[in-house]
């Protein structure tokens, strides 16, 4: 169980100060009917007294199916174990323990100076210092939540730990622990979104150093399978590089939410449950017993192939199937157990030719400028522990749109040098990372940009730079291959094309640069087109 960054599925709602609280410390009132009850333990056994009968408005009705009540508050408030005359409440009788575990209950906290918690921080836009987390550390207080408030389908509990034993990781987690000698640091040890005007990244260091982790983990043969934890806008990324990466035979599945945990009709505790139920299930395995379905993300009772799948919209329900061919692995909705509806027809996991067991230690990158001249570099890209942080590719990606500033025709032809923010960025990949390449999301479904965005992108390959080409938006047909020194994208999308481009980088290394980019040879552009080839075949795999 690995829990990834800005996941809101690991988010809970401001620990607001309870009514409660500020009546015994004579603080303003919130004008809430009730106060909000949030999962905290006891420090001390206590006897309890609950009404008969109120758990449901219809229980009284089927009394003459009951046991008698453990006994009765009379109008005092004493309990009486005989029914006494007059009114009297029929109670039970609990003993709660801290060994229970978790109770729903007032929130008592207070600020330092005594006054009530109104937010997470102390104040409005307070710095890191002044303000509380609302993302756990990891999943292990999620998964003790929701075993012990979720209510499975028949009012019985919900079993996570019955089905299977639970390791918990962080892999550029959404909390971090800010005090101590190891203490953690915002936006380099872990990254949330919330307070908003906190919001943290992870870069492509954190994402090999993750990759490293799961390899790890897996690689000790005591697991039947992985989820991971993640913001809701990438998490099908992160399984797709993963799924490209990580060499296994056991499922990797993903879950996102698009509500916080405890919040009303929070949608992420039902996902890692369904989450649990599939690995359990066997379904993703074939008669090796080995992963047939590769890495997916559970969301909303189904389960996509993460290759497949992106977030449209910020609601349950808000994932759909991109590529229109297929993308939907498993249903499982209703009572049943998980059903197969699509194999993938892709290489990924233990049959991907990128996996990290196979990648080479060393590649080509290339350095220098454009000014001055391009020349190869070597790049270590994996040692011991795994893939090297530093050695990671840089893929940007460029979009076109119609009606740019410069026209193009006989009389005025493409011009690379106008389309100054690629060549900028030419530069300084050039400058600061040895392997790196380009994403072109053009017209749907070719691929193509305009002329001079063309012209720019081809100094970029002949730079040493793979260029790939995918269609815009949603599109079901695959990227034409026009040109043999760009990449086809295939049906992925542009987000989709950067990670499997990454990857192929790690594997293949740059392109065989040309003396001049702005013009190059017949020669140069066969060496060129040789080695798109061999990228070109992962892409129509992968």
């Amino acid at each position: 169980m690995f829990a990834g960054p800005t996941a809101t599925i690991l988010n809970t709602p401001d620990l607001v100060t309870s009514n409660k609280a500020r009546a015994r410390h004579g603080l303003p009132l919130r004008p809430a009917q009730f106060d909000v009850l949030r999962p905290q333990r006891l420090a001390a056994p206590v006897t309890v007294y609950i009404e008969a009968f109120s758990a449901h408005p219809l229980e009284r009705d089927a009394a003459d199916l009951y046991a008698p009540p453990d006994g009765w508050l009379d109008e005092n408030g004493t309990f009486q174990t005989e029914q006494p005359t007059g009114d009297a409440t029929p109670v039970y009788v609990v003993e709660l323990d801290p060994a229970d575990g978790l109770y729903p209950l007032p929130y008592m906290g207070r600020q330092a100076d005594g006054s009530a918690w109104e937010e997470t921080s102390t104040a409005p836009y307070a710095p890191p210092g002044a303000a509380r987390q609302t993302f756990y550390p990891d999943a292990r207080r999620l998964y003790e939540e929701i075993e012990r408030f979720g209510l499975a389908d028949h009012g019985t509990p919900v079993e996570l730990g019955s089905l299977a034993d639970f390791a918990f990781f962080r892999a550029a987690p959404s909390g971090g622990y800010t005090t101590g000698p190891e203490a953690e640091r915002l936006g380099q040890d872990f990254f949330v979104y919330y307070p908003y005007h906190l919001q943290s990244e992870p870069g492509l260091a954190h994402l090999a150093q993750a990759t490293n982790q799961v390899q790890t983990v897996l690689a000790t043969g005591e697991f039947a399978g992985v989820q991971w934890l993640e913001g809701s806008p990438t998490v099908d990324e992160t399984l797709y590089w993963l799924g490209l990466l990580v060499d296994t035979k056991v499922p990797l599945v993903g879950h996102p939410a698009q509500r916080r945990h405890q919040s009303l009709s929070a949608d992420g505790d039902r996902n890692v449950v369904d989450g649990v139920k599939f690995i359990a299930s066997g379904v993703a395995l074939d008669e090796r017993g080995e992963n047939r379905v590769g890495a997916c993300v559970i969301v909303d009772e189904l389960v996509y192939s993460a290759r497949d799948v992106t977030k449209v919209d910020a609601r349950p329900g808000g994932y759909e199937v991109t590529g229109g061919h297929g993308g939907v692995v498993a249903d499982l909705g209703g009572y049943g157990p998980p059903q197969l509806t699509y194999l993938p027809a892709r290489r990924h996991t233990h049959r991907s030719e990128l996996r990290l067991t196979v990648l080479p230690e060393r590649v080509a990158g290339v350095a220098g400028s454009l000014d001055s001249g391009v020349f190869p570099v070597e790049v270590e890209t994996k040692d011991a522990e795994g893939l090297v942080p530093a050695a990671m590719p840089h893929v940007s990606i460029t979009k076109y749109s119609r009606y740019a500033a410069t026209g193009t025709g006989t009389g005025s032809p493409p011009v690379a040098e106008e389309e100054v923010e690629i060549l900028a960025r030419i530069d300084a990949n050039l400058a600061r990372a040895p392997l790196s390449g380009f994403v072109c999301e053009g017209m749907s479904p070719f691929g193509m940009a305009d002329p001079t965005r063309n012209a720019a992108l081809s100094v970029a390959l002949f730079a040493g730079m793979p260029v790939v080409r995918t269609g815009r938006g949603n599109t079901g047909g695959m990227a034409y291959r026009t040109d043999p020194t760009f990449i086809s994208g295939n049906n992925l999308t542009a987000t989709k094309a950067r990670m499997l481009l990454m990857a192929a980088l790690l594997k293949f290394g740059a392109l065989p640069p040309a003396v001049d980019p702005f013009n190059p040879t017949l020669d140069e552009r066969a060496a060129t087109e040789k080695a798109v080839a061999r990228y070109q075949a992962l892409f129509d795999t992968h």
